[in-house]
């Protein structure tokens, strides 16, 4: 036994699942052990004490968990203690609901252990039934918390739609780890009882977390107040749950004041009320209405006499030539389709009834106060905002590097779009993220240039496809202060799972608007202010100081004038349940009744389809549903997953000479951060809060950019012929020398582990190369070494171009950047306006100092966004990146006739020529190189 590997500690509450589960399996491996050395008459003293240290493990995390809970722990102990491994492992196997190191959560230990319980019907038939556990939060004895328990059970019906068990903490602070650590908890009753400090043994991850979230001088508090701080603080931790207040007195008094902070307030002795109260708020939360009624719909018989053959299966269920289509998707998915809107199902265009209520319950969910659903992607979630918001001749501020469908909404729109550029992080190829102090920058241009009315909208994209993430609600801050009317749209494509972190939630788009709203009502907020403005404005002519004094300012808006308009795209379907396509957006809006409702509804009407799938609308409900009452779990354990490869790359002796997981120290410059943790998950969740609250940019943990400078591989090939080709791991997204792996709440520990296997096959390979190490269509590589190869591949990778300029014709003045990108876009329509340009051609009429405008977008995938944009100057620093690239994707350059360019008499006579023969020499001469050929 001497082989089994010591169980991790709790060192913070992302990991305490994974330590839990571990150390819960290890049990019933080790127990089971014992059972074989005693038959054998063998004995292993080292298993004793392994089996100890997880006992005391459990003692520290079980008191927080009901199932199988710290009585459990005792009693396996006991039994262990007394010399009865045999009982012990009956006694496992009967505990109902023991967590897996799998990631399953209920059921037996791995196997090792029979399930005890098939005979008893009754338990069998609720544990189909979805269980949770109710935190109850009071200082009383084992014997009161015990027959709390017995009343509460005493309530259950057999009708009833779930099952539920009670813990009890006595204090604060284990009610604040308790809703930390376990995510099975979906309700807490506070009882007035409780005490602050918590007695048992905390790491030091979890006191300083709890610092933070204890307020100085609570145990002088009256009892009331100390309720209302702790209903607080879990709500802020976990907004889902559902809080209950049960006191012994004067109940009528603290209704009216209290009925915010809490679901309902109780009298002790109101146990059925409790029960039911607790059952129904978890099912308002389990409810999918779109979903049920489409369920309902497929069951019902029909005869179909409209649009839509597939409908009912009727095309299908009867043909010899595609029947395999029923056989592959199944029977469900053909009676639900319908281009019907009666018999529950509902009109996505004009919603009264299903999908009108599934999409208010996602604005619950989001912290919005509305929610749309849109079943074809964020792309035309995005237009459809942009479009209902911006005018021609309005001015948009947008990160040059953002999804395109932002570049053709604008050119939809007809708005003038000022490009902002990311920090560039040459070194690995792609983008940062927008410092706030060039947005300030770019808002102090126009008004110094009196244009600031004519800016309407800032759009930023939040998280990067990277990882990096802004503080949301300081931009927002800080902008309105300079235009306390800026509308914002923040594109969450990737980041709609970070609703459910109590951490990654503040720098959200609808969190911060609520936070920022929330700020504006603060009695201490009109005083801060008015200090401000003092030092802002010129006390005579109360005219604004220069640019520099509020670029160095960290600002805040006037209240009084200042409008929280915000709004949000997210790719459900990305990072969390839904099928393909299927986004949302998410308002919140002061003026959206007033200014915006109208334009939405037709930018909607728009852009959505009359015959939406309803398959996409029936995932986006029941995604909702998987937020609400699981996603805090699931998003926990993503993140602490991903945190488990970068560990183990960063360990293995093998690993760490090939492979390194770039951290905020790599990817995020000096100036952007107050923090200095390069991971700041691993170190603890203290840690981790401490850069949300504080940096300007932070990392998100569940993304982890890998450089693979070492190996002497590019990106694209690495991605498509040693890790999809040869072992079948899908990435989304690669650079010249970084491969980007993203965990999400799909994601296994089986998954992570042959992750790591085949990173350290494929180091064992570059270690010895030879013919069987390396995919059939690689080359053979000869970097001097691991370091050397590295550098040759960055060395081919020349800086990220900045955005130029638009041309002088699509500019209103040299002041201000923006450009009338429809203008351009629609002027390449005209007959005769554009040609073809190779980019031997082109160097040279750039190299020349021609100005050659381009007439269209060029899109490298990747990185993924317009390297060129209809009315752009090309320049020499653009065309040296993109003839560095090998990329298989290029949106519209064509390899064959090259850049479509504007003519104008100069560079360009007509298609695919140029001035005075360009000559091979010529071209080397002006030192920009070919781009490669098309794949």
């Amino acid at each position: 036994m001497s082989t089994l590997s010591p169980l991790p500690k709790i060192g913070t509450p992302s990991r305490a699942w994974r330590s839990r589960a571990d150390a819960w399996e290890f049990l019933g491996y080790a127990i089971k052990q014992l059972d074989l050395d005693r038959q054998s008459g063998s004995s292993d003293s080292g298993l004793h004490s392994q089996i100890s240290r997880t006992f005391a493990l459990l003692d520290a995390v079980e008191p927080y968990w009901a199932e199988p809970g710290v009585a459990a722990v005792a009693q396996l102990r006991q039994l262990v203690d007394d010399g009865d491994p045999h009982a012990a492992l009956e006694l496992l196997a009967g505990l109902a609901h023991l967590p897996l190191a799998s990631g399953a959560e209920q059921g037996s230990v791995s196997g090792l252990v029979q399930e005890s319980l098939e005979d008893d019907a009754a338990q069998a038939e609720q544990a189909e039934r979805p269980r949770f556990e109710v935190l109850v939060v009071d200082n009383i004895t084992p014997q009161e918390a015990e027959a709390l328990k017995n009343n509460m059970a005493a309530q259950r019906r057999p009708s009833d739609a779930f099952t539920y068990e009670i813990n009890v903490v006595p204090s604060y602070e284990d009610a604040l780890v308790a809703v930390l650590l376990n995510p099975d908890i979906q309700a807490v009753i506070l009882r007035p009882g409780f005490s602050v400090r918590s007695s048992q043994q905390l790491g030091s991850d979890l006191r300083r977390f709890l610092a933070g979230h204890t307020p100085e001088g609570l145990q002088a508090l009256r009892p009331v107040k100390r309720i209302l701080g702790l209903a607080e603080e879990i709500s802020g931790l976990r907004p889902e749950l559902d809080v209950y207040l049960v006191a012994g007195v004067s109940i009528e008094s603290l209704a009216g004041s209290l009925t915010r902070k809490f679901r309902r307030i109780f009298r002790r002795q109101d146990h059925l009320d409790l029960h039911l109260s607790v059952l129904s708020g978890v099912a308002e939360r389990y409810e999918a209405p779109f979903f049920t009624a489409l369920q309902d719909y497929s069951r019902r018989p029909a005869s179909v006499f409209h649009a839509l053959p597939i409908s009912r299966g009727g095309s299908v269920g009867n043909s010899p030539w595609i029947r395999d289509m029923a056989d592959f998707y199944g029977t469900n998915l053909l009676l639900a389709e319908t281009s019907a809107t009666s018999g529950g199902l509902d009109s996505l265009l004009d919603p009264h009834g299903s999908i009108k209520q599934a999409q208010d319950l996602a604005a619950r969910a989001f912290g919005a106060q509305r929610t749309y659903f849109v079943t074809n992607g964020t792309s035309t979630a995005n237009k459809i905002v942009h479009q209902s918001l911006l005018a021609p001749g309005d001015v948009v501020l947008v990160d040059r590097n953002c999804h395109k469908s932002h570049h053709y909404a604008f050119v939809l729109a007809g708005a003038r779009v000022s490009y902002l550029d990311a920090y560039p992080l040459d070194k690995y190829a792609f983008y940062g993220a927008v410092p706030l102090a060039s947005l300030k920058r770019r808002l102090l241009e126009y008004r110094r240039a009196g244009r600031l009315h004519e800016v309407k909208m800032v759009t930023l994209t939040n998280c990067t496809f990277d990882g990096i993430v802004y503080d949301v609600e300081r931009v927002m801050e800080e902008c309105l202060a300079i235009k306390p009317d800026l509308v914002f749209l923040w594109d969450e494509a990737w980041f709609a799972f970070a609703r459910s972190h109590p951490i990654y939630r503040r720098r959200t788009a609808m969190a911060s608007a609520a936070a920022l709203e929330a700020s504006f009502s603060s009695p201490a907020y009109a005083a801060r202010y008015a200090e401000q403005a003092a030092a802002l404005h010129d006390p005579v002519t109360g005219e604004p100081l220069d640019d520099e004094a509020w670029l160095n300012r960290r600002l805040i808006p006037n209240a009084a004038k200042a409008r929280i308009r915000v709004y949000a795209t997210q790719s459900t379907h990305k990072t969390l349940t839904s099928l393909r396509q299927g986004s949302m957006i998410h308002v919140y809006d002061q003026d959206f009744m007033a200014s915006n409702q109208e334009s939405f509804r037709e930018a909607y009407m728009t852009h959505t389809s009359t015959s939406p799938n309803y398959q996409i609308l029936a995932s986006l409900d029941i995604g909702r549903r998987q937020v609400e009452l699981e996603g805090f779990g699931l998003v926990q354990k993503q993140s602490d997953l991903a945190v488990s490869v970068a560990q183990a790359v960063a360990r293995h002796p093998l690993l760490k000479k090939y492979f390194r997981v770039l951290t905020s120290r790599d990817l995020i410059e000096p100036q952007y951060r107050e923090t200095r943790a390069a991971m700041p998950l691993r170190e603890g969740l203290a840690e981790l809060e401490d850069a949300w609250q504080r940096d300007e940019f932070v990392i998100d943990p569940s993304r982890l950019t890998l450089d693979i400078s070492r190996t002497g591989i590019d990106g694209d090939s690495f991605r498509h012929s040693y890790l999809m080709d040869d072992h079948g791991i899908q990435v989304n997204k690669t650079s010249r020398n970084t491969v980007l792996f993203m965990t999400n709440i799909g994601t296994s520990r089986s998954s992570v582990a042959y992750l790591i296997e085949v990173l350290v096959k494929l180091a064992e390979g570059f270690e010895n190369p030879h013919p069987s190490s390396r995919p059939r269509t690689v080359p053979v590589l000869s970097p001097a070494s691991p370091q050397a190869g590295g550098s040759a591949v960055v060395a081919q990778t020349p800086p990220l171009p900045d955005f130029s300029t638009f041309a002088a014709r699509f500019r209103v003045d040299d002041a201000c950047e923006d450009g009338d990108i429809r203008a351009a876009y629609f002027e390449s329509y005209k007959p005769e306006s554009t040609a073809y340009l190779s980019a031997d051609e082109l160097a040279l009429a750039v190299r020349a100092g021609q100005e050659v405008i381009s007439a269209g977008f060029v899109t490298p995938y990747p990185p993924g966004f317009p390297i060129l944009v209809p009315g752009q100057v090309i320049t020499r620093q653009t065309l040296e990146f993109m003839a560095a690239l090998d990329t298989r994707e290029i949106h519209g350059f064509d390899h064959e006739r090259g850049y479509r360019v504007f003519v104008d008499g100069s560079a360009v006579s007509g298609s695919g020529s140029s001035e005075a023969g360009v000559t091979e020499t010529a071209v080397e001469a002006a030192g920009i190189g070919r781009l490669p050929a098309a794949s």
